[in-house]
């Protein structure tokens, strides 16, 4: 009878396991932006997750070169192509589907924000951007590109 009520106690925590131990790698990938126009690959380095702009909607400017990051406050890094840029740096997984310690490059602007990723229950990526406190800020909705 002990063994029964063992068994049944056990049974649903080892189908709990994967759920409760999502890895610290199920961010790698390709994701795209929530309003379509970018995807950026996210990568490892050491313990770090990194992202790199990979494809951009309309790769290239009215003269039909490529878009270069022409607000980056490095006046030196200018002229470099936008694919290839690291829009997101230094996440640590901390647990439970959520990377920590980061920022997030915004081309358009030139400027950095704090950032924390996590992944939903529905699997879409959750970018939550702020300066200072997460409480007040964004959170853009990317999908993983298959």
């Amino acid at each position: 009878m002990k063994f029964k009520i063992i068994l049944a106690l056990l049974v649903p925590f080892l189908f709990c396991i994967p759920c409760m131990a999502q890895s610290a790698d199920a961010v790698l990938g390709v994701w795209q932006s929530g309003h379509g126009s970018v995807r950026v690959r996210i990568f490892k380095t050491g313990e770090n997750h990194n992202g790199k702009i990979v494809w951009l909607r309309e790769e290239n400017d009215e003269a039909g070169k490529p878009k270069t990051d022409q607000n980056n406050p490095s006046e030196s890094q200018r002229n470099q192509p936008l694919i290839g840029v690291e829009a997101l740096s230094d996440f640590t997984y901390k647990g439970a589907g959520v990377w920590e310690g980061g920022t997030v490059y915004d081309p358009r602007s030139g400027k950095k924000y704090s950032c924390k990723l996590s992944i939903s229950e529905s699997g879409a990526l959750e970018i939550r951007a702020f300066m200072g406190i997460s409480l007040i800020g964004m959170t853009q909705v990317w999908t993983r590109v298959k």
